[in-house]
């Protein structure tokens, strides 16, 4: 099996279900004794969240890329990026080393060609729901997604960033996600993307009124798929 690198700790509680995740994948593909040969370098969310300005962003590229090559330095044979929004600085980081690093945005629209989606909505904090570095790589792959809504884009920012990234799961924000969901779902949405890797904590992902491509999943499978080779 081939090693892996895992940028974590945006936040820790995504990291962990990515280990969780990518454990079970391995196990199920190669024994039950088998677990997932893996270095995951856990990093400060607390340096690295609500970032605005070029400044900030050009600092988090800086940050992620000395991790990626740490990472590679491991013997890591590719890398993953354990947060959504954290793909905005995907070239810089993929630049900065040798080995492969997996889009998380490039899996999750891969699998929805798989399946013949051509119109979803697209889940997640501000800058991954309004800015184009994730967007595009769905539209490049003919899946049309609809406008994002100011409302919705407010209220997910706001439990994603004071609630999930804490580690809390209100009962009024799965309400809230329900009735999005719902909404979506009538506005003509054949699936919905899960574009922040927190969100599986208050969306039931096997059970709902729409087809959900949970993002966490989606980019762990990828890791399993590259780590059996």
């Amino acid at each position: 099996m081939r090693k892996i690198g895992l940028i974590g700790g945006l936040s820790w509680y995504s990291t962990r279900t990515y280990y969780e995740h990518i454990n079970r994948g391995v196990q199920a593909r190669a024994g039950k004794q088998a677990s997932a040969p893996m270095v995951i370098e856990n990093l400060d969310a607390s340096a690295l969240m609500r970032l605005s300005g070029a400044d900030d962003w050009a600092r988090a590229a800086g940050v992620l890329s000395d991790s990626a090559r740490r990472l590679e330095q491991a013997g890591t044979t590719a890398l993953l990026i354990g947060a959504n929004s954290m793909h905005k600085v995907y070239d810089a980081v993929a630049g900065a080393v040798s080995v492969p690093v997996l889009h998380i945005a490039e899996c999750v629209a891969e699998r929805m060609v798989a399946d013949r989606v051509k119109k979803a909505a697209l889940l997640g904090s501000r800058n991954v729901m309004l800015e184009s570095f994730y967007r595009q790589k769905l539209i490049a792959r003919d899946i049309e997604l609809l406008a994002a809504k100011m409302e919705r884009v407010e209220t997910l920012d706001r439990i994603i960033y004071e609630e999930l990234m804490l580690g809390k799961a209100s009962r009024q924000s799965e309400r809230e996600l329900k009735t999005i969901l719902t909404n979506l779902g009538q506005e003509g949405a054949e699936a919905v993307v899960l574009g922040c890797t927190e969100l599986e904590m208050i969306v039931d992902v096997d059970a709902n009124v729409l087809p959900i491509y949970d993002c966490t999943r989606i980019h762990a499978d990828a890791a399993v798929d590259w780590i059996m080779g």
